[in-house]
């Protein structure tokens, strides 16, 4: 019993100690990764009157508790949300995600009001009711689109498209003289609220182009556009024709200012190298100068060394005075010719004699 108590215990020590995204574990309710798959449809979702439904089964609508339970699969929440579209953004897609994942078997079936009711009852619309239906098709949420959704829901619209609940937002939505045409969907307990997502909707985005017409007025003259097109006076259009003129002559001398800026800085650059370059160099010349020429330099030394050898070289050192004598040879003496005595000396000659030897007796004591 001991191993798989052991691995037990393993198995929830890894577990712990492996992190997910962000330093999570799998204890904090992340969801395990799916595999590798396309979850979006390959076509766009069909028009009502394109489908198919078996009348003959009675319909019986299901209670919140139910749908929050859990339906069969052949039996999924029929939940309907509508709206006008237009432009269609990233707000309208979050309202339609959440009301996708409203329950765990949700079928979501999306109205979408034609032209006629919506410039009637809120305005004009950027893009007609082809464009906006086409839109919400392809919207990866939608199961199915009604096209010319009624304005206000009827009992009788409810129960053809068989409808268990209705998404929308829980801000009372007043139009057609009432204060929240989805009071009675309330009464009724079949209202699913969803959130609505702050900073985005299509009063914006028309409040942004109208805030910045000018700018998409000569974007589009650029681009080809025609200013009849546009809905653009000769006028204006001569008007945008020059500040486009004038905003390319601006950008040019803004380009040749940053390319005089960026030149200007490289040259500044190079140059504090070159100094950087040169005081080094120079301070490596006075060094080898100073080497060179200086007190103590290379040349000093030289000429203590010629001046030594020359001194040298003129006035040679003396032997030392321990040094052995040479033993001089007599100096021969003259003798008369056939005779082996010396000749008799006059007192004056004797003299001499005597002196000469003298002398050299003197000099053998010097050497």
């Amino acid at each position: 019993m001991e191993p798989p108590t052991s691995s037990r215990l393993n198995s929830r020590k890894r577990r712990k100690d492996g992190s997910g995204p962000n330093g999570a574990t799998e204890l904090d309710g992340i969801p395990p990764k799916m595999s590798r798959r396309s979850f979006g449809l390959r076509e766009p979702a069909p028009f009502s009157d394109e489908v198919e439904i078996d009348y003959s089964k009675p319909y019986v609508r299901v209670t919140y508790e139910e749908a929050m339970r859990g339906t069969p699969l052949d039996r999924p929440v029929r939940v309907y949300a509508d709206g006008i579209f237009d432009l269609f953004h990233s707000g309208h897609a979050r309202a339609l995600m959440q009301a996708k994942n409203l329950f765990p078997n949700t079928y979501l079936i999306v109205g979408v009001c034609s032209d006629e009711l919506t410039h009637n009852f809120k305005g004009f619309t950027v893009m007609n009711e082809n464009e906006r239906y086409d839109a919400v098709q392809h919207c990866r949420y939608v199961d199915e689109v009604v096209r010319n959704a009624p304005w206000t829901l009827t009992p009788e619209f409810l129960a053809e498209h068989r409808i268990d609940f209705v998404a929308h937002d829980d801000i009372p939505y007043s139009s057609a003289g009432s204060d929240d045409v989805y009071k009675h969907i309330k009464e009724a307990g079949m209202f699913a609220p969803t959130q609505r997502t702050e900073g985005i909707s299509t009063s914006d985005i028309i409040t942004r182009i109208v805030r910045d017409y000018d700018v998409y007025a000569r974007r589009n003259l650029q681009r080809g556009y025609t200013a009849k097109e546009l809905n653009v006076s000769f006028i204006n259009e001569k008007k945008y024709h020059l500040q486009e003129r004038v905003d390319k002559v601006k950008k040019r001398v803004k380009d040749v200012e940053e390319k005089s800026k960026e030149f200007v800085q490289k040259v500044e650059e190079k140059s504090i190298d070159l100094i950087q370059k040169w005081e080094e160099k120079s301070r490596e010349f006075i060094g080898n100068f100073l080497e060179m020429f200086g007190p103590e330099g290379a040349l000093k030394h030289m000429l203590k060394e010629g001046k030594g050898r020359m001194l040298q070289a003129i006035s040679p050192k003396q032997s030392p005075s321990s040094s052995p004598t040479h033993d001089r040879s007599p100096s021969p003496s003259f003798r008369w010719p056939f005779s082996t005595k010396t000749p008799p000396s006059s007192p004056a000659n004797r003299a001499r004699n005597e002196s000469a030897v003298t002398y050299d007796i003197s000099e053998d004591e010097e050497d």
